[in-house]
């Protein structure tokens, strides 16, 4: 799979089932959500706005996206929702690594660059380094409507782990890219 293979797959609507292991607090966390994918082209102002921030050439990005989610804990009675915008940029060298511009990060909520390579077995692999902490995703398909995705937040230094879980997503049925 190629990378952009890999970002148009991803585009759609996923009901995401979580498990999380909140280790500083002992404690194991259940969220249920929705999350969509939408493909964005290059001259939307959101797009646009992250390639300022980071002063990027539009010209070198590709398949940017926004992410927007909603869901409900078992652990917190809020419910959880948001939306980031994430402007991948391959490295023109090997187009299987490169960096991914997210105007929101993961595990902190603040403008973030990650780093992201996928290996040859398909399995999509992003790291981020925030100010407080550090987080490590991969992701992958089992097929074109159901994907696996694994994270750890660790600590700044990335010597411990605070936090560890496993996602099962599944394409909804209405979803376009079925």
């Amino acid at each position: 799979m190629k990378i952009t293979e890999f970002f148009e797959q991803s585009i759609g609507q996923w009901r995401s089932q979580r498990s999380g292991h909140h280790l500083a607090f002992a404690h194991f966390e259940e969220v249920l959500s929705t999350i969509d994918i939408e493909a964005l082209t290059v001259d939307k102002p959101e797009v646009l706005e992250i390639c300022k921030l980071y002063d990027v050439d539009p010209a070198s990005i590709t398949h940017p996206f926004r992410m927007t989610w909603e869901g409900e804990s078992d652990w917190d009675d809020k419910p959880l929702s948001g939306s980031t915008v994430l402007v991948p940029i391959p490295d023109p060298e090997n187009p299987s690594r490169g960096k991914l511009l997210r105007d929101k990060g993961y595990a902190e909520t603040i403008p973030a660059v990650s780093k992201y390579h996928l290996s040859d077995d398909g399995i999509f692999t992003l790291l981020t380094e925030y100010d407080h902490a550090a987080a490590e995703e991969r992701i992958w398909f089992a097929n074109p409507n159901l994907r696996f995705r694994v994270a750890m937040i660790k600590t700044s230094d990335s010597k411990g782990v605070t936090t560890a879980s496993f996602s099962s997503e599944i394409r909804s049925l209405s979803s376009p890219a079925n």
